[in-house]
This record gives C-alpha cells, sequence and structure tokens, in this order.
C-alpha cells in the first residue's frame, strides 16, 4: 500500500476547510457536528484521510451544503478539475470572498486574467 495522498482526497478536503472558513466554523466545532475528532477534520482537510459518503454527507450539512458541491466536478472542461487543490488557491479565494467592494472584485480578476496570458 502506499503512502501517496490522493490528489482528489486533497481537492474535497479543501473544499470542506474552505467552506468551514467561509462560515467561521473552527474545527472543532465541525468536528462535534460531524461526530468525529477535531484532527480527524485536520487530516480530512489535509487529504491524508479519505472522507466516507456517509461521514461527507454528516460534514456537509453541518456546513449547510450539499455532499455534492464537497465533491465538486471531477470533469473539468480544462483537465483542471483538482484546482482547488494548489498551494496558494485557498487563502487566494478567502481573501476574494472578502473584498465587499465590487470594484475592487472586478479589478481583482482583470489583474488575474492578466497574469494568465
Amino acid at each position: 500500500m502506499t503512502d501517496a495522498v490522493d490528489p482528489v482526497d486533497v481537492a474535497i478536503g479543501t473544499r470542506i476547510r474552505s467552506r468551514r472558513e467561509e462560515l467561521r466554523i473552527t474545527q472543532a466545532q465541525l468536528a462535534a457536528g460531524a461526530g468525529v475528532t477535531f484532527q480527524q477534520i485536520q487530516k480530512y482537510e489535509r487529504g491524508v484521510n479519505r472522507v466516507s459518503a456517509a461521514r461527507l454527507l454528516q460534514i456537509a450539512a453541518v456546513l449547510k451544503t450539499t455532499g455534492a458541491a464537497l465533491l465538486g466536478e471531477l470533469d473539468g472542461e480544462h483537465g483542471d478539475e483538482l484546482a482547488l487543490a494548489a498551494p496558494g488557491v485557498s487563502e487566494l479565494l478567502s481573501a476574494f470572498r472578502a473584498i465587499d467592494d465590487a470594484d475592487k472584485r472586478d479589478a481583482l480578476l482583470l489583474v488575474a486574467r492578466g497574469l494568465r496570458n
């Protein structure tokens, strides 16, 4: 058996963490609601441990979302279905969500689009 972390598990964990942070729920609060320890939530969020379907639905309920939303789309148009697992993406998304001014969000998108070319 390999010790390699599966990128799909990392992507799911990243979505869990992102939603948890968006709702400003601690790992301990999520763990209590899902019936696991906060250490287990840490492992799920890092993709070290695979989340069972039943547990994913429990976590989704606590996070006021769906299991499908946490699973994400695995058939991305350009093969970038694991983009949330890339370093810095979660922090960038959190920072973007924290920008209240629509003009500033639009400006940031313009800069990002310019940098990708």
